[in-house]
């Protein structure tokens, strides 16, 4: 009699199923969407992931050229939040001088899509302007609320049985990634902040997406297996990332925009994410698809997507992370992109000189704007200029004329770290910065020449005698400060 109930009980279950009706248990009606959930006898709610959704935003730039970031990080928010995620649970890093600029267009809004909605609308402002620093990240992630200075104080007070996603985007090169206050993020000391969340048992598992130049180098031999960390980048360890929807591009942002909205990597994974049930999409499945969208067709405007860490994670949902909207519960995950390829894409080091570009042609002749866009410009090449023909010099300086820029070309085989020495890289920085002012957001991209120099043996005194014939003088402006660098 037992078995002939349990055999009924499971043919109206299926009947309930194939024909699209609702299902009842202990007075929960269900619906058909859900029934992944309840035949793994889960529930939909955050404890039903086994613990406890943790989540980290982090734009790493300040400036209005800089647009992207910030809308990247609001769009991220937005996701989270109609997924079901906590607003308690949501830690926000971000400069926000943004939204409110004299140059934003449209005073109080950001957006990440050329006819996209307000993502700037209800993100919380956790830590903002000083208080986007290095030191508070590492304590937020660590949940020590004694060790952040300002902000709300929100910390990841995360337990054994939680999952943390962690999202970041700005500029980057080797080994290295920007924040708006110095000192920036040195790839081993993040990696050193991960393990030391792994030993201190407060998470089950963690995803680590990340938008930045040469991103890969961030985790490329350092990140071990082991620690339940799952991590994918917007480029491998030896190209650039690539901003999108921006001006002069197809498609383009609006009219008014002078700057890029969004950038590649970040919105494959958002616009993705954006129209799919991610209780039956895996992070696997959104790897591909992202790793395809941001390759952009093998094009020379694109990047490849990279994963680290234990990927057996990857095969978990992504409803684990980031919970999912309830409006998407009946859209299936599709195999193949559904969305479009996005055929205009700069990279990431001349975003900021497409908008001064732009804020220069629009500005009416003889106007303030069109002085203020011109200067502007003319800085940043200098700074640009001097920089790449320093660290050149150094080189030669150092290795001889017709050695000096193998030396600093050189690219370790696939699987090492950039560097062996750590501390010998981030002191031949500051070395280099001391004699020849800040290497900046643009002069990331020579963090491999510095790590070569390293790499080669060379010590702090020599490269403080180079550094000090390369650079007699330093170009003015706020590009080129000699008190703002990477270890400040």
């Amino acid at each position: 009699m037992v078995k002939f109930l349990f055999s009924v009980i499971i043919l109206f279950f299926l009947l309930s199923v194939c024909s699209g009706r609702n299902i009842e248990e202990d007075g929960v009606i269900r619906l058909p969407s859900e029934v992944k959930e309840f035949i793994n006898g889960k529930n939909i709610d955050d404890d039903s992931v086994g613990g406890t959704r943790w989540a980290v935003l982090i734009a790493g730039s300040s400036g209005y050229w800089n647009y992207r970031h910030q809308a990247d990080v609001c769009h991220a928010y937005q996701v989270l939040k109609r997924g079901g995620v906590k607003e308690e649970n949501i830690v926000v890093f971000m400069y926000d001088d943004i939204a409110l600029n004299e140059e934003n267009p449209r005073p109080g809004v950001i957006i990440n899509h050329p006819k996209g909605e307000d993502v700037y609308a209800g993100v919380p402002k956790d830590y903002t302007g000083r208080d986007v620093t290095a030191h508070n990240f590492y304590s937020v992630l660590l949940g020590n609320k004694t060790a952040v200075k300002g902000g709300s104080g929100k910390v990841i007070d995360s337990g054994p049985n939680d999952h943390i996603f962690i999202y970041y985007s700005d500029h980057g090169g080797p080994g290295v990634l920007g924040m708006p206050t110095y000192p920036y993020l040195y790839a081993d000391d993040l990696v050193n902040v991960l393990k030391q969340k792994h030993s201190l048992g407060a998470y089950k598992s963690l995803v680590f997406y990340l938008e930045a130049c040469e991103s890969g180098s961030i985790f490329e031999g350092i990140l071990p297996n082991g620690l339940n960390i799952y991590a994918t980048t917007a480029s491998n360890a030896e190209e650039s990332s690539w901003g999108t929807y921006c001006p002069g591009e197809f498609p383009s942002p609006p009219s008014e925009y002078e700057t890029c909205l969004g950038d590649l990597y970040s919105v494959a994974w958002m616009e993705d994410s954006d129209v799919h049930n991610l209780r039956s999409e895996t992070l696997k499945q959104q790897y591909h698809l992202v790793k395809e969208r941001t390759q952009n067709a093998n094009s020379a405007y694109g990047s490849h997507v990279m994963q680290y860490g234990d990927l057996e994670v990857s095969k978990e949902d992504l409803f684990l992370y980031m919970g999912t909207n309830p409006a998407n519960d009946n859209n299936k995950f599709i195999g193949q992109n559904s969305l479009p390829t996005l055929s205009g894409s700069v990279n990431q080091r001349e975003a900021d000189l497409i908008h001064f570009w732009h804020k220069y042609r629009k500005a009416p002749e003889g106007s303030q704007r069109k002085a203020d866009a011109q200067k502007q410009f003319v800085e940043v090449m200098a700074h640009r200029m001097h920089v790449d023909h320093s660290i050149k010099l150094i080189g030669k300086l150092l290795f001889g004329f017709e050695k000096g820029p193998q030396v600093l070309e050189a690219v370790r085989p696939a699987g090492q770290p950039l560097v062996d020495d750590w501390d010998c890289l981030k002191t031949m920085v500051r070395t280099f910065e001391t004699q020849c002012g800040s290497l900046s957001q643009y002069g990331m991209k020579h963090m491999r020449s510095v790590a070569n120099i390293c790499n080669a043996g060379i010590k702090k005194e020599q490269m403080a005698e180079a550094a000090s014939q390369a650079c007699v003088t330093i170009p003015h402006g706020s590009w080129s400060s000699t008190h703002q660098g990477f270890s400040a």
